[in-house]
Formats: C-alpha cells, structure tokens, sequence
C-alpha cells in the first residue's frame, strides 16, 4: 500500500515550522543572554529588521494553511460537515487536529495585538496563550478520536511526553522571566516536538520506513501501520524508542554547538553596566551597541533608536 502522502506531509510540514521557530529562539535566546547576561529578561518572541511582527504573521499564516488542509482539503467533500450538520466519524480527528491550529492562530493574533496596545503584563499573558496552545495539544493527543495503537501508539505517546516538556517550560517562563536555562529549555524542546512530528510522518506513513514485520493497510477511512506479530510488534516499538533516544542526543549536541558558536560569535559586552535595572526595577530596554549581532531587547520595552523590542512569542 502507498501510504497517504496527505498524512505524511501533514505531519513533517509542521514540524518543520515548529522547529524553525524552535531554532529562530534558541540562536536569539543565546545571542541575548551571551551578550548581556546580567541584565537578561527572556523575550516570549523576537521581532525582524523592517517586519517587526513576521514572526507571528508567518504562525499565523502557517496555522491557517493547515486549519484549510484538514477541514477542505483531501477529502471525497469538501464540507467539513454532514448534511444534517454534524461531524462525520471519519474527520474527528481533522476536527481535532484544527483546533490546535486555531489555538496558534488566537495566540499569535493575541500577541500582536497586546503589543500593538502595549498592554501591560503582555510577556506574562503571551506565555500564558502559549501555554494554552501546547495545552490544548496535549488534550488533543490523550484524548483522540483517533485509535492510536501498536507502533503508532508509541509514537504518539512519547509525542505527548515532549509536548507536556513545552507546556512545562512555557508555565516555569511566566514564574522566572529572567532563567536563561527555562528559555534554552522551552527553545529545545519547540525544536525537538518539530523532529519527532516530522518523524512520525515519515516513520509511520512512508511505506519504506515501515518497520520489518509490519505494513500499512487500510482502517477507519486511513492508513495506520499493523505489525503481523507479536514479536514484530515488540521489535517495532523498542525501535520507536530507540530513535527517541538517538533524537534526543541529536539534539543535545546540536543545541551545545549552537550555543558554543553562538557565544564565541557574540561575546559579553564591558560597557553596560550603567544600563542595569535597579533592585526591583524591570528592565525596559536593551542598547543596540553590538550591530552585528542586533541584540534584541525585551520584549515590554518601546523601539529604541535603531533597536527592536522582542515581542513576545512563543511557539
């Protein structure tokens, strides 16, 4: 059986975005704190040269394609619903799978919002919309429709272990804004829930990375991989496991080299010291004295000169 290109894709592309976002943070996260470590307060979401909000625009746009893609698009109708207007058995899971798209789309919306009403106490408020997203996730996956069983199963299980990791690190930003270690935790984890969807789409819906002693066929209107064994089912899923492991290491040298190289590209600067918050103060701003590296500044502060407040984002 070919597999579904839909169901494939519909999991590698998203991941890619979340390990995009994932990545665009921890290189944004390191360069801040490297440069300013005393004075750091972590951003919720950065902002680009002449696009301050291209961040959330591209969450948004992003959530929006796939809120259209798994509501309209492959499907024998276009309507996400029955003539009578209730919701077919075999597109709960579609259902589902936007509704976590919509929760991207308020909290991008939001933050872009509270920062163009400079509202105060919006970092808080946008780590909370973001923890509202993974939340709503985490629910999604305990409790789907869908009958995720045998290799799938494992995958999904250990899916919800690295959402349930954002979730914690998104909640512990809100309590210490100022813990470079939560913020390179939160970054990490964004960029590994992206490599593990996107190794689910390809682990369980490309024929050729079945593994041996299993296949695809055909259930409930979608492909799912069946193992025709008992022992092949142990073997597969100990491999789901092993590639967690593999992953996870993966990622813990490649988050070291980027924080190594990172450091050594934007060393600490020795004249900001008179910039330092007073006890009790909240820092407003950060200088743009190193251009190079165009150290943002946090994200409750106003632009400054040529600076860009880091808005507060986080996906």
């Amino acid at each position: 059986m070919g597999g579904t290109p839909r169901s494939s894709i519909g999991h590698i592309l998203p991941g890619a975005g979340f390990f995009a976002v994932g990545l665009w943070h921890l290189f944004n996260h390191i360069r801040l704190f490297s440069q300013r470590p005393d004075s750091y307060v972590a951003p919720v979401w950065f902002p680009v040269p002449r696009a301050r909000y291209l961040e959330p625009a591209l969450v948004i746009a992003g959530s929006a394609l796939e809120f259209v893609m798994e509501m309209f698009v492959d499907h024998s109708t276009f309507l996400p619903f029955d003539a009578d207007g209730s919701i077919p058995s075999d597109r709960l899971h579609n259902h589902e799978h936007a509704i976590i798209c919509l929760a991207l789309i308020v909290y991008a919306g939001a933050a872009v919002h509270l920062d163009r009403a400079r509202a105060p106490g919006r970092r808080a408020l946008c780590l909370l919309l973001v923890s509202v997203v993974f939340a709503q996730e985490l629910l999604v996956f305990h409790f789907h429709s869908t009958d995720h069983a045998g290799v799938e199963g494992q995958f999904h299980w250990i899916l919800q272990v690295v959402v349930a990791a954002c979730l914690g690190t998104a909640l512990l930003g809100v309590g210490f804004p100022r813990s470079f270690a939560v913020s390179l935790a939160r970054s990490a984890c964004i960029m590994f829930h992206g490599v593990w969807l996107a190794v689910i789409g390809a682990m369980v819906w490309v024929p050729s990375m079945v593994p041996k002693g299993c296949s695809l066929v055909r259930k409930d209107g979608r492909d799912t991989v069946r193992c025709h064994s008992k022992a092949s089912l142990h073997r597969a899923r100990a491999l789901v496991n092993l590639q967690f492991g593999w992953y996870l290491s993966f990622m813990t040298v490649f988050v070291l080299a980027v924080y190594l190289y990172v450091c050594s590209r934007c060393p600490a600067e020795q004249a900001y010291a008179w910039l330092l918050p007073k006890a009790g103060e909240e820092e407003e701003e950060h200088d743009l004295e190193a251009r190079k590296c165009g150290v943002p500044r946090d994200g409750d502060s106003d632009v400054h000169g040529r600076g860009f407040a880091p808005l507060e984002i986080e996906v």
